[in-house]
């Protein structure tokens, strides 16, 4: 059996990478911005998912990425960030 935290930090980087599918002018248009809601981890767990789309300090225009699963029962989570250059 997969220790929670490891099945949530698999699924926190599994949900980075569908949020980075968005283009750097796709991104740029709706950050700031983040919303939250229901999943289910692979194990059939409810957990809680959050993606934020913030202005990053470095590089200075730059779009930082974070995503966030939670399993609140447990009092357990996972979170996985990129920060993306501005384009050229």
């Amino acid at each position: 059996m997969t220790p929670p935290e490891d099945e949530l930090s698999t699924m926190a980087m599994e949900e980075l990478d569908a949020a980075l599918d968005l283009s750097f002018a796709e991104m740029k248009r709706i950050t700031p911005w983040g919303d939250s809601f229901p999943g289910f981890a692979p194990s059939g767990r409810e957990v809680e998912v959050e993606r934020r789309y913030l202005w990053a300090h470095e590089p200075a225009g730059g779009i930082l990425v974070e995503v966030e699963v939670r399993d609140p029962a447990l009092k357990v989570g996972a979170e996985a960030k990129a920060v993306l250059a501005p384009e050229a």
